[in-house]
């Protein structure tokens, strides 16, 4: 389709459903890698024609957060018709590795929705994380100010749920839910952290419903991590540390 068809095909599918519902989202594809002046054009008329939420996906995962910011920060600047009724929407994909750093960026710019998903399950190589975003939100709530109502002790017990109905495994490393995310091996953290949990860690594992810090006692522990374990297995020191 020419530009002019793609504006008339947009406002008369977005009318259609508007006479269906009174929500309607228009997402239009592949914005990141569009012509920033034909999308506000495309925008304002979907706004015009009964949108309530403008939906910008990255959809191939190209653009970089500086790019995404800006992008949203255009939209709510330059669309037509845009008003405090429209609420703009942000959907980023990980092909990159930036779906989190992007969708935040579009949140810094004034989105108020994120298309996210458990686990950053999502076609190719995912979709932005729920649980990324989440506990970015509330770890650096000085930076954003922003809440999501989000329990976010039911993250972990959610993660696993949906690894086991999908048969996708987080991989151990995996921030926020992975296995080793509040594990710690090496000899200068484990002792950095029975001085002081923060030392090593930003978040409380509690929040995100784990039990407990994990000390992993391996090749790169210390003297300080295995000392303070030894009690717990039935050995006792002397004084002399023997």
């Amino acid at each position: 389709m020419d530009p002019e068809e793609v504006v008339q095909r947009v406002s008369e599918m977005v009318a259609y459903a508007r006479s269906l519902c009174a929500d309607v989202e228009f997402s239009p594809e592949d914005a990141g890698r569009s012509d920033p002046e034909f999308l506000y054009v495309v925008l304002g008329e979907a706004i015009k024609s009964g949108a309530t939420t403008l939906n910008i996906p990255d959809t191939v995962g190209y653009t970089t957060p500086d790019e995404y910011f800006k992008l949203i920060d255009g939209i709510i600047k330059n669309t037509p018709g845009m008003h405090d009724g429209i609420t703009v929407s942000v959907h980023c994909h990980d092909d990159l590795g930036m779906a989190t750093a992007n969708a935040l960026a579009g949140i810094q710019a004034g989105a108020r929705q994120a298309e996210v998903t458990i686990n950053g399950i999502g076609e190719r190589a995912g979709n932005t994380s729920l649980e990324e975003v989440v506990m970015t939100l509330k770890t650096r709530h000085p930076v954003f100010n922003l809440e999501t109502g989000i329990e976010t002790q039911q993250l972990s017990r959610v993660s696993k749920l949906v690894s086991n109905y999908t048969g996708i495994v987080v991989q151990p490393n995996k921030a926020i839910v992975g296995a080793n995310a509040f594990a710690h091996e090496a000899g200068i953290h484990q002792d950095g952290m029975l001085k002081h949990q923060t030392t090593y860690e930003i978040m409380r594992p509690e929040d995100v419903g784990v039990n407990q810090t994990t000390l992993v006692m391996g090749k790169h522990s210390g003297r300080a991590a295995p000392t303070h374990a030894l009690p717990s297995w039935g050995i006792r020191l002397d004084e002399a540390g023997r």
